[in-house]
């Protein structure tokens, strides 16, 4: 009897538990989602919001607060994702899923800044939504347009009591296509859109490395992207909270795609990819240059056979005289001299790269040193100085040729390697300072050898990047 009283007290606990809980608790949750009843009077597009930006910027002001009296919406597609840790507190959208129609409507992407995480579980990729601006900010973060709170001086993030509000899912959840494109063909108007590069490697020396879990990686890891069709990189961007950091980069070449951006400064251009899958180097040939690396010597020679400061040029005119062969071999472009004593000096006069403003597409030109005979030298080095103005993806190469015979219309034919030794000026070093090569040992050469000093840039604002050199010296032990 005890037993019973027992079990009928237990179950009458339970039926009185039940019928307190609220039948929403228990109901089996609706997974279903409307379209939002949004009147197509109330949405703008992508290229509106971006001009009233830069209309403020164009006016002196940091950032525009979004006032109409009316409800104005935007619409777009997720790209993003913080399931894997790549991505925090921000959701990036972009304005279409493919570019079907370029002209009428360019792609355009948008960051919005939300103090939340684990926004994946509610918008995922390729999710439709609308975003409601008013009260919203638009700004600058990280170097790229951003969404969210502020005023007319500062950009904040939209806090997590309200951000399911102001940004309304769709019902449609669409394949997203990347826009496939040339790195030098990117410009500030691809920011937070996803795209695809073809024929990428990572380079060379970021082979054995981890995405982002080295010593030397704080807060994000930066590795090279280079593309074997025209040796332009970029670079891929990892934050050392993302859950692929510990894995090793891949070595083959393939494709990649990702969202195209800025690194934490605005310094230079980067990919940030959602997660490894987004990484498709198949092909385990890679494209690796040929190469020339005796290493560096401890000293330099006592005796010299070339020398350039570049003291007795002329301002703004192409570097010539003293066996220099200047050769623009696209665009129109060249090494010129300058002076400056502004905040990136020159070394007195030096030889400078700029493209900016050139009009050009795409601009190669190159600075050959006269002909070095190496037979029955000892100890042969080379030594320089560099520094830049910002390089964006714009790049320098220092090489060398065996078999160039010193005409023009053959360099193109010869076969040129990298002096890998070598340290040039990188985009992610400071644009002030001039760097020293290193007294880099040619001794493993032998014969007649040309050096070249090659710039890759062009007219565009993130491929138009300066480069300057200097103190050019080629030293040998009797």
């Amino acid at each position: 009897m005890n037993n019973i009283n027992k079990f009928l007290t237990a179950m009458l606990m339970v039926v009185s538990f039940i019928g307190c809980v609220q039948d929403d608790d228990y109901a089996v949750p609706d997974t279903s989602i409307l379209e939002p009843n949004i009147s197509a009077n109330s949405i703008t597009t992508f290229k509106a919001i971006v001009e009233r930006y830069e209309q403020a910027v164009n006016g002196g002001n940091a950032t525009v607060l979004i006032r109409d009296e009316q409800d104005l919406y935007i619409t777009g597609y997720v790209i993003s994702s913080d399931k894997g840790g790549n991505f925090f507190e921000e959701l990036i959208i972009q304005n279409k899923m493919d570019d079907s129609d370029p002209d009428n409507d360019p792609r355009l992407g948008l960051k919005i800044e939300i103090n939340a995480s684990s926004l994946y579980n509610t918008y995922e990729v390729g999710r439709k939504v609308y975003v409601k601006m008013n009260g919203l900010t638009i700004g600058l973060s990280n170097g790229v347009i951003a969404i969210g709170k502020g005023d007319s001086n500062s950009l904040k993030q939209i806090q997590a009591s309200e951000y399911r509000n102001i940004i309304l899912r769709g019902a449609e959840v669409v394949t997203l296509t990347p826009k496939i494109a040339n790195i030098q063909d990117l410009t500030d108007r691809d920011e937070n859109t996803l795209i695809q590069l073809n024929n990428m490697q990572v380079n060379r020396f970021d082979l054995g490395s981890t995405f982002a879990g080295e010593s030397t990686d704080e807060f994000d890891g930066f590795r090279i992207l280079e593309s074997c069709s025209s040796g332009v990189s970029v670079m891929l961007q990892t934050s050392t909270f993302a859950d692929f950091k510990s894995l090793p980069v891949p070595q083959g070449k393939g494709s990649i795609q990702g969202i195209f951006g800025r690194d934490y400064g605005d310094d230079f251009n980067v990919l940030m990819i959602n997660s490894t899958a987004d990484v498709n180097f198949d092909t385990s040939e890679r494209c690796d240059p040929l190469e020339l690396n005796c290493g560096l010597a401890t000293t330099y020679g006592t005796t010299n056979l070339f020398y350039e400061n570049f003291e007795s040029q002329t301002n703004n005119r192409l570097i010539s005289g003293n066996g220099w062969t200047n050769y623009i071999e696209v665009g129109s472009e060249g090494w010129e001299a300058f002076s400056s004593t502004s905040s990136n000096a020159s070394l007195g006069r030096s030889a400078r790269v700029q493209t900016a403003s050139s009009g050009d597409v795409s601009n190669i030109t190159w600075l050959i040193t006269p002909a070095i005979n190496l037979t029955g030298k000892n100890g042969v080095t080379l030594r320089f100085k560099t520094s830049n103005s910002l390089a964006d993806s714009s790049f320098m190469e220092v090489l060398y040729s065996l078999n160039w015979d010193g005409t023009t219309a053959n360099i193109k034919t010869a076969t040129w390697g990298v002096l890998s030794a070598a340290y040039v000026v990188k985009d992610s070093d400071s644009f002030v300072p001039w760097f020293n090569s290193g007294n880099v040992d040619l001794s493993c050469a032998t014969g007649t050898i040309h050096i070249a000093f090659k710039y890759t840039g062009g007219g565009q604002e993130s491929f138009d990047g300066v480069y300057e050199l200097d103190e050019v010296s080629i030293d040998y032990t009797p």
